[in-house]
């Protein structure tokens, strides 16, 4: 179908390889933990893998792969839960892991190539007193280019916020897709052209974050009587901006005791709160869980709880692969909770699934409030169950991302506009980036959409 021969053979020592085994894993991420991604993207797999090392083997290969037409995939760590990384339509599968180090570092910024991993990159600045403001559940494999372009939040976003929210990508180096490769700097409101594309209208090189005080962190669980008593001490806990926290996330019985020892200490029929406090600020924090009701009942320095794995790896997407450990039909949906009444939303969909699926929500800061994102813990049976599902969540006023689609209008957290549009037609003229993640206009190839009635997530215009 393509021309990967002739590709190859004009690499110029660009590393690559089409060995069967490695080409196949590499075509892959973590949508898996959808059963419906697990269907629609069996068999779908790049003809070669190309590791760039340098900025200009990164150009060597698109420029190579241009001019043959072949479609290009940009991978970081495969830590996607979409299937963002998976070839749609085979060709180059760009590997940008060796394409990794700190550009520059200096108080409350850090400038690092795209490969780089984004726990290399803390281990880097954090005996200067500096860390990552935020970063996902998957930081030990995650890369920064693919966190900023396929990601939403993580840990960090109960204090700062969604990535989306201005400053916290501060700049990024892109290259375009064209016969001849341009080199373009993002600055300011430009970056959410890139950001959450899936690298499917232009090609990170760098990437420029803020950073933050690089504190001793307190990983702590905390159990309450009451899912709704456990709901309002989160929501007052995002709201407490005098306490430093990292993550803040609720996960309603049974689930504690889907997630092995992490929930071990969690008494039978209480919800558990996950969440991780600086030092500095424990005392403050425990007399809130006191008020609120709750108790805790495990408390460890970061990464020295009795589980095996940092606390926040039981959290958002990969709190949802731990509860498969335990039982595989398990999947969820990407449901935002947010506006004037978020604690009264949470309520009437809990009275909805009241003892027959648990809630699991993570809250955080988006556009200066306070929101909560999840859903029940679903047991999968069928696509019509999940579309019945959604439903119910839409009709409470829940906005519903469809997490079990690939392209980023059908997943719907990305806002785009016609600058979006023409962005893509300026980068990829010949629709060669992860060609059918992102497409405008009629007569491309459409992304692998789940039939889910989505009506994806609405944030407010701002000007």
């Amino acid at each position: 179908m393509y021309a990967i021969s002739d590709f190859c053979n004009s690499l110029n020592g660009v590393p690559f390889t089409v060995d069967p085994l490695e080409v196949r894993t590499k075509s892959r991420d973590y949508f898996a933990i959808s059963p419906l991604l697990r269907k629609a993207l069996a068999g779908k797999t790049a003809d070669v893998v190309v590791s760039p090392r340098t900025k200009a083997e990164v150009i060597d290969a698109v420029r190579a792969a241009v001019r043959h037409r072949i479609p290009i995939t940009t991978r970081g760590g495969g830590t996607a839960n979409y299937g963002q990384s998976v070839p749609l339509h085979g060709g180059v599968l760009l590997d940008m892991t060796q394409f990794k180090g700190v550009v520059w570092s200096r108080p409350g910024q850090v400038r690092a190539y795209a490969g780089t991993m984004m726990s290399d990159l803390d281990a880097v600045i954090r005996p200067q007193g500096w860390e990552l403001r935020l970063h996902p559940s998957t930081r030990s494999t995650s890369t920064i280019a693919g966190f900023v372009a396929g990601g939403s939040g993580g840990m960090g976003s109960c204090q700062w916020g969604m990535l989306r929210e201005r400053g916290n990508i501060t700049a990024m180096e892109v290259i375009s897709a064209e016969e001849e490769p341009r080199t373009l700097e993002l600055r300011g409101a430009d970056v959410a052209l890139v950001h959450h594309a899936y690298g499917a209208n232009a090609i990170m090189t760098e990437v420029e974050m803020p950073t933050a005080p690089a504190w001793a962190w307190r990983e702590v669980v905390a159990a309450f009587p009451d899912y709704m008593g456990a709901v309002r001490f989160g929501i007052q806990l995002a709201r407490e901006t005098g306490i430093v926290k990292k993550v803040l996330s609720l996960q309603e019985w049974p689930v504690a005791r889907l997630m092995g020892e992490v929930g071990a200490a969690v008494p039978d029929g209480h919800t558990m709160v996950n969440t991780m406090i600086a030092a500095p600020f424990f005392e403050a924090f425990e007399t809130l869980v006191a008020a609120c009701g709750g108790t805790i009942v495990s408390n460890h320095a970061e990464g020295e709880g009795p589980y095996g794995l940092p606390l926040y790896e039981f959290t958002y997407g990969h709190g949802l692969k731990q509860i498969q450990k335990a039982n595989s039909k398990y999947t969820g949906l990407q449901g935002l909770f947010a506006g004037s009444d978020v604690v009264g939303m949470i309520e009437r969909v809990h009275r909805r699934f009241a003892g027959q699926m648990p809630i699991r929500a993570e809250i955080f800061w988006s556009q200066g409030d306070v929101v909560a994102m999840g859903s029940p813990a679903i047991l999968y049976e069928s696509e019509e169950q999940m579309a019945g599902l959604v439903r119910i969540l839409q009709d409470e006023g829940v906005n519903i991302a469809n997490s079990h689609t690939t392209g980023v209008l059908a997943v719907g957290i990305k806002q785009v506009d016609e600058r979006d549009a023409s962005f893509k037609a300026e980068m990829d003229p010949y629709n060669l980036l992860n060609p059918g993640k992102l497409e405008f206009g009629d007569g491309q190839s459409k992304p692998l959409d789940s039939s889910l009635p989505t009506s994806g997530w609405h944030f407010r215009k701002v000007g």
